[in-house]
């Protein structure tokens, strides 16, 4: 596990007692603050024990499994079972060495048709209904449990469910940002007419020849990385002992994104986006956030970051004062676009607005931002 992380919970057994691994294949995954770890076969062998159970917590070093090294895979045994079926093939063979023999044989049997007055034998279809099926029931009941079940008018039931990890993490970082930062947050509104008249007339070309979807956060961070430009300090970082007493100022800008998982808001990182256009961002980002979905980031994808951009929009936000990702200095809040009415040239239209907010540190940027 990364240097960071001392302990992690095994989540789940890839494999069973008895099963043969290859080396390097995964036996099991491990749950920690940041990612899931798998665990692989050190060496290939076959799986005589484990030491700890699921939802335990393990720690570095810890010893996990006992393997019994070396030795073929299980399905040599499968291999041997199979050439044996090959001794009654004299029989077949016996036949096929007499084809006139076969050529009456038929005839002969055709003849008696005792067979046909044996097939309605309606017991074995009376017993076609009997199996139980256990391991689908087993499954049944698990996603039986796991569906809300419909409480009864004045019940008051509870559930309680751990919380992973990841969540606990998240939980204690940004109370740590709360209890930290001394942060203000500015609004601002802006009239996405231009933006969304940009993205209409070249999103499919762009879609046709790059293979990627045109969006805002790409036109954003393009924006936010102009003003870092102007405003150095948004792109810091504040570090040292008693909460940071040094201004750590950046010439590149590695943009976190935050994306929402089932386990919990992560912060992938856009590596340089300062080197990137609107379509390399746009790229990035959704390979990031597929990666995200498909829990296969990793710490060098997460580490670092000089800014972040969270994106509420997507869950219908109208509003929020984001939570700086410290060491960070600032994160921008993103939300949905509404039509409004405001004031054009003395007369009043309908436009897409949408409310930006950005939290900061007040330690290193001054009132003035824009």
């Amino acid at each position: 596990m990364a240097e960071s992380i001392t302990e992690g919970t095994l989540k789940q057994w890839s494999k069973q007692v008895g099963d043969y691994v290859e080396q390097d294949e995964e036996i099991a995954t491990i749950e920690t603050d940041k990612i899931d770890v798998s665990v692989n076969a050190p060496e290939a062998g076959t799986i005589k024990e484990f030491l700890v159970n699921e939802e335990d917590t393990v720690e570095v070093g810890q010893d996990l499994v006992k393997l019994e090294l070396g030795g073929a895979p299980s399905g040599g045994a499968k291999q041997e079972a199979k050439d044996q079926p090959k001794e009654p093939a004299p029989k077949e063979q016996e036949t096929s060495s007499q084809p006139q023999g076969q050529q009456e044989q038929p005839k002969e049997e055709k003849k008696p048709e005792p067979k046909e007055e044996s097939k309605p034998e309606p017991p074995k279809q009376e017993s076609k209904p009997v199996p139980t099926q256990k391991p689908s029931s087993s499954k049944e009941q698990k996603s039986s449990e796991s569906e809300p079940k419909q409480a009864a008018p004045g019940a008051r039931e509870e559930r309680r469910v751990k919380m992973n990890r990841m969540r606990l993490r998240i939980a204690e970082r940004l109370k740590q940002s709360q209890n930290t930062a001394a942060s203000l947050t500015t609004f601002n509104e802006v009239d996405m007419s231009s933006i969304m008249e940009f993205r209409k007339l070249y999103k499919d070309e762009i879609l046709k020849k790059q293979g990627v979807k045109l969006g805002f956060m790409s036109a954003f961070s393009r924006a936010c990385i102009l003003a870092m430009k102007e405003v150095p300090a948004v792109n810091a970082s504040i570090e040292g002992p008693n909460g940071g007493d040094t201004i750590v100022y950046r010439d590149y800008v590695d943009i976190s994104v935050a994306v929402a998982t089932e386990k919990g808001l992560v912060t992938p990182v856009v590596r340089n986006a300062e080197s990137l256009d609107m379509v390399g961002i746009e790229k990035a980002i959704a390979d990031l956030g597929k990666k995200a979905r498909d829990n296969k980031l990793t710490i060098e994808d997460m580490a670092g970051g000089t800014f972040t951009i969270s994106n509420g929009g997507v869950f219908g936000s109208l509003m929020g004062t984001p939570i700086i990702n410290l060491p960070q200095t600032a994160v921008l809040g993103l939300h949905a676009i509404k039509d409004k009415p405001v004031a054009i040239n003395g007369k009043v239209e309908i436009r897409p607005v949408s409310q930006y907010a950005l939290a900061y540190s007040m330690l290193s940027i001054s009132y003035d931002i824009r």
